[in-house]
């Protein structure tokens, strides 16, 4: 049986889905992307990366659904494909 690391938009449904303390999307892999301005390992942005930590949970779920249509859209490095 081979176990799988969920995606970043299943991780993101599930983030969304906690009562509170909604968990950071971060993943160590902090690069920004010249092109999209997204962060290469968890699509946030940079002013969303530094506001992270003041945020409400409320707030954190709309990042997380914005990651989740990131993702979706094709802005994971390694798709070969960005829009």
């Amino acid at each position: 049986m081979t176990t799988e690391a969920p995606s970043l938009i299943e991780r993101a449904a599930a983030a969304r889905a906690v009562a509170s303390e909604v968990p950071s999307p971060c993943i160590s892999i902090c690069r920004i992307d010249p092109e999209s301005s997204f962060c290469e390992g968890c699509l946030r942005t940079i002013d969303e990366i530094a506001a992270w930590s003041r945020m409400s949970d409320v707030d954190k779920r709309s990042v997380w659904r914005a990651i989740e249509l990131r993702a979706q859209a094709g802005f994971l490095a390694g798709d070969g494909a960005k829009p």
